[in-house]
């Protein structure tokens, strides 16, 4: 029976063998627990909702126009809501601000507006009162509202008298109904108020696809034969409303419009998935080249015990005794890494939420919890088994005859043990290279995001901020904002001012059908109309963001007051239709047959809308009041983002003045979601900058493991061949020539790791490229520059101990000395 004690005295003999393999250890297995807790948190753990798997988000395609995520609409929901056979329930939903009156100060709002299924298919029961029935979500049914917990807290302190009380909602009172319980998360939204959708069947047509969809599939159906239910359900739809006028049902027809359905946790998550599983590998990377140098030195500190391993054999030690020694010692390392290195997970953790993009999915489930610490424990566990047993399987077994005859220093290294050598330096040159081929690709893709023209120029002194207004008159709404840019734009240092319902950078989705006059649409053979991205701006919108404008002039307000029907257009949608940015100009477009034309009178250039790695939408931009999109009705947006241009942005102060600006036109307009355009760039690169810093980091590891792991293992074969040495210089062997063969031994090894590390990352270059931006996966510049970066390192690290071979002085080591 194995003794711990012994064991101990062992490591604490060598405090500086024991602290190395602890500390690697520690580093690696605190680096995989947290990139472990990320991808459990994100991608592992099921939705809080119950039976999860069958909640699904259903959303739409039309391949006809282009467009991949069409969202839902009012028409589809009603026919899927009352006909589909394979779903339980289905229920529409959108996201916006609003503003609170009437308790304290005027506040800004996050509210989300559901069908009365939606909050009933999560199966949360409310904290208290009750959810939507059918007579709230009727048109003209009572206004009614329900509070999330932090809200109710916020805001009444959680006085239960809450539930029955009004609250003022845009203008309008609304009923407080119900509460939800804290643990409710809308699919990783910040929800403050949730009300009722009020539908009118009645009013519904095929298009308006600004709404989303969420659905609960009935047990034991599959998503395939979901899919084959909705898609025959869209067919019934687009026969069963009316049509937008100036649209045809060929039109629709080939618009192709399709189920676009996936699991709801696929809609929380995004695309994140592919860059996560890529940190994980890259991680687990840094843990086999870690071990990789463990191994390397417990074989060798199992080098150094032959002379006691044989004597123990000679006196009647068996094998179960002397590997049981090795597996013991390896237990206690892994043990301390372990714990250590849990230690360094949490410190690792709370980093990476710090500097976590905002806009990353369910940071909130990210944490140590069961599984993680489950994960921790069989990481230690096959370390403790792959320590102990490599070295009991090599160095159990002594042979009492070599062991006893020789002492490790001074004899020669076999060649199995030369070739154990040479495979690890290769396997660590290989791994280290595809992590630097990966940071230097997430390098170059940063660099090419960050050179791309974005459509608008120093976002630092952009400061926005959203405002939703209410009036019952479009002109009185338009003069009300227009005052409100002139107050603001009298603030000390403000060069410009001006509104869109949707900034730069705002990802907009609000589409509609247009036709182009004597453009591509109607000469291509492509259905007459198209959804197109379209926004409401205000004079001088461009100049604030910093949009050039390419040809032609921008909206006035002789544009808006007036109701001309006039507009102006991306580049690239001008290019696309009419060829180039002047020939769009007089040129004409419009919704329906029942609208006038809107004619052309400027283009400005692309603007990346949807995110700068994103290509820039085709976008029409409206004045700020019109007549509206299929009435002549007049129109003025309500919800808006203002931009104030000025070299204070973000010093002490300015948004005080800005905010006293707008509050002296109305005092009860809070200004919501107040960030910089530069926040929002900055938060475009976020993803990108985090995945490049990992995997710099995780580079760096790599590197540095891997060139410690050569200079250890040359370092060791010139202790174990110093006698070869003497003997070699006293035979008239010069020490450049010893100097070289060890060099030489090294980097053998470490040549082909180069090669087999660039095969690996050519091979892995699918992976890497979801990644990626302006780069390819497989640039040579790259590959060559990371091998050469690796390899000045390791042959620097084999220098080093193979210039101390060269000035062996034979004399001494022959000597015995």
């Amino acid at each position: 029976m194995n003794s711990l004690r012994p064991v101990l005295g062992r490591l604490l003999r060598r405090p500086s063998f024991a602290a190395v393999v602890v500390a690697t250890l520690a580093a690696c297995i605190g680096a995989n627990i947290a990139i472990f807790a990320v991808l459990n948190g994100v991608l592992l753990k099921p939705l809080p909702y119950a039976d999860s798997d069958r909640l699904i988000a259903m959303n739409h395609t039309a391949p006809g126009i282009g467009i991949t995520d069409l969202g839902s609409a009012p028409y589809l929901y009603f026919i899927e809501r009352d006909q589909s056979e394979t779903l339980e329930a289905v229920g529409l939903w959108g996201a916006d601000t609003a503003t609170v009156t009437g308790v304290a100060e005027p506040e800004s709002v996050r509210i989300l507006a559901v069908t009365q299924e939606i909050l009933p298919m999560l199966r949360v029961a409310p904290l208290a009162g009750r959810y939507f029935t059918v007579q709230d979500a009727s048109p003209g049914g009572a206004p009614t509202v329900v509070l999330t917990e932090d809200y109710w807290q916020r805001r009444f302190g959680r006085d239960p008298s809450a539930v029955g009380s009004t609250l003022t909602v845009d203008g309008t009172p609304r009923e407080i109904i119900g509460v939800l319980p804290r643990s409710f998360r809308w699919l990783d939204r910040d929800v403050d108020l949730i009300d009722p959708l009020q539908l009118d069947r009645s009013r519904a047509f095929v298009g308006n696809y600004l709404l989303k969809s969420i659905a609960r599939m009935k047990p034991g159906i599959t998503l395939g034969q979901a899919s084959d239910d909705v898609a025959r359900m869209i067919a019934i739809a687009n026969d069963a409303f009316p049509l937008p006028p100036g649209t045809t049902r060929e039109d629709v027809a080939s618009m192709g419009i399709g189920p676009n359905l996936r699991p709801l946790k696929q809609e929380v998550i995004g695309d994140i998935g592919d860059t996560i599983w890529v940190l994980m590998g890259t991680i687990a990377i840094v843990f086999v080249i870690a071990c990789a140098n463990v191994i390397n030195l417990l074989l060798a500190r199992a080098e150094e015990r032959q002379h006691e391993m044989a004597i123990r054999g000679a006196l009647g030690a068996g094998f179960r005794n002397v590997a049981g020694d090795f597996v013991l010692e390896a237990a206690v390392l892994a043990a301390a890494g372990s714990v250590l290195g849990l230690a360094v997970a949490n410190a690792a953790l709370r980093s990476f939420l710090a500097l976590a993009p905002a806009n990353m999915p369910r940071l909130a489930d990210i944490r140590i919890d069961p599984t993680v610490l489950a994960y921790a424990v069989v990481l230690s566990l096959l370390s403790c088994l792959l320590f102990g047993l490599i070295p009991a399987v090599r160095y159990a077994r002594a042979h009492l005859g070599t062991g006893l005859r020789a002492d490790g220093r001074t004899s020669s290294s076999s060649r199995q043990r030369q070739r154990a050598r040479g495979t690890l330096v290769t396997m660590q040159v290989a791994l280290a290279l595809v992590l630097m081929v990966g940071a230097g690709l997430m390098f170059r893709t940063f660099q090419a995001l960050v050179n791309v023209e974005p459509g608008f120029q120093q976002p630092a002194e952009v400061l926005q901020f959203d405002v939703a207004i209410s009036s019952p008159a479009a002109e009185d709404t338009t003069r009300l904002k227009q005052e409100m840019l002139d107050r603001v734009a009298n603030v000390p240092g403000v060069t410009s001012v001006a509104f869109s319902t949707s900034p730069p950078l705002g990802g907009d989705t609000i589409t509609e059908f247009f036709v182009a006059e004597s453009g591509a649409l109607r000469d291509s053979g492509r259905p007459e109309s198209e959804l197109m991205r379209y926004k409401f701006v205000s004079p001088g919108f461009f100049a604030t963001a910093g949009t050039r404008l390419v040809a032609g002039r921008d909206v006035t307000w002789t544009d808006a007051y007036d109701m001309r029907s006039v507009a102006l257009v991306s580049e690239n949608l001008a290019r696309t239709q009419w060829g180039s940015p002047a020939g769009a100009l007089g040129k004409r477009l419009r919704s329906s047959s029942s609208e006038e034309w809107r004619e052309i009178v400027g283009v400005v250039e692309d603007v990346r809308d949807n995110g700068i790695a994103q290509p820039a939408p085709e976008i029409v931009y409206l004045p700020a009041m019109t007549n509206g999109i299929f009435t002549g009705a007049p129109l003025s947006p309500s919800r808006l983002t203002f931009l104030a241009r000025s070299p204070r942005t973000g010093t002490p102060g300015f948004l005080d003045e800005v905010r006293a600006a707008v509050w002296s036109v109305d005092p009860n307009l809070p200004l919501a979601n107040v960030r910089s355009l530069e926040d929002d760039y900055e938060r475009s690169l976020a993803r990108t900058s985090l995945t490049l810093l990992l995997l710099a980091v995780a580079g760096a590891m790599a590197l540095l493991l891997g060139v410690v792991g050569v200079y250890g293992i040359t370092a060791y074969a010139v202790a174990q061949r110093t006698r070869e040495i003497a003997i070699r210089t006293a035979l008239g062997a010069r020490g450049s020539d010893v100097q070289r063969l060890f060099v030489r031994h090294a980097i053998a090894p470490a040549m082909v790791g180069v090669a087999l590390g660039l095969a690996a990352s050519a091979g892995l270059s699918p992976i890497m490229s979801s990644l990626l931006f302006g780069v390819s996966a497989l640039d040579a510049s790259t590959y060559i520059a990371a091998g050469a970066a690796l390899l000045g390192p390791v042959v620097l690290a084999s220098f080093l101990p193979a210039r101390r071979a060269a000035r062996t002085d034979p004399c001494r080591v022959l000597r015995g000395e």
